[in-house]
């Protein structure tokens, strides 16, 4: 069960089920046994059809007996719709939901290797009082609000920003102090406990030429001021 994979359908009105047909395809017979989708069955069957893809999908009711090689598996989540790509924009929302809730349930019940969220319109969340699927996870593992993190990370760099899902424009008035130390003790917590080792981390700065460093940049009144905290508490930054 650890090397299971979850792939959330996503978004309906997409080009998601194009995505999960091509990456299918390139998929090794061991790495497809490992996979299950979380989805509407009957959308993503008339989906395929109707774009012409030849592929074995298996309605799936119990994680632990998904033997079969060959067939794309999916757990199904209820959905109304009369044209596979036509949904009506009322029954999308309730539906991600119901998956993203779906997943959290089973991953949390079972040693899965992971979740992989094919793209959401992020306003489908918008219900659920969250930005985005970082969010939206964070709140249900009841991580506090502001400490949650997303990392982009291979053996050589991490990449974990501090703001997630908005405006590039509304970016400087949501960093300060008090987020950046939470976001970096959350980094180099979890950093260790995953990989086993204590980061380097590197805080970038905000402002092309930090602003020369006036007085008035985020430089000088969150970005320093937060690394300074940081350091005293012996965090490699």
């Amino acid at each position: 069960m650890k090397n299971k994979i979850l792939i959330l359908a996503g978004d309906p009105i997409s080009i998601n089920s194009e995505i999960i047909y091509k990456s299918w395809k390139k998929l090794s017979t061991k790495e497809k046994k490992n996979l299950i989708v979380i989805g509407n069955y009957n959308l993503l069957y008339k989906q395929f059809k109707k774009l012409k893809y030849k592929i074995k999908i298996k309605h799936l009711t119990d994680i632990d007996k998904i033997e079969d090689k060959f067939s794309l598996k999916i757990i199904n989540v209820p959905l109304q719709f009369k044209n596979p790509f036509k949904i009506p924009y009322k029954y999308n929302s309730k539906y991600v939901i119901k998956c993203l809730n779906l997943a959290h349930k089973i991953a949390m019940s079972n040693p899965i290797k992971g979740i992989i969220n094919c793209p959401i319109d992020k306003r489908l969340l918008k219900k659920t009082g969250n930005f985005g699927v970082t969010e939206f996870l964070a709140s249900k593992c009841k991580i506090l609000k502001n400490s949650e993190l997303m990392l982009i990370h291979n053996k050589k760099l991490s990449v974990a920003p501090i703001t997630t899902h908005i405006n590039l424009r509304n970016i400087a008035t949501k960093i300060n102090k008090t987020l950046i130390v939470k976001k970096i003790q959350t980094l180099n917590k979890e950093f260790k406990l995953k990989f086993g080792k204590k980061p380097r981390i590197a805080l970038l700065g905000l402002n092309p030429h930090n602003s020369e460093f006036i007085k008035t940049s985020e430089e000088k009144k969150h970005i320093i001021p937060a690394i300074k905290i940081l350091k005293k508490i012996n965090i490699k930054i």
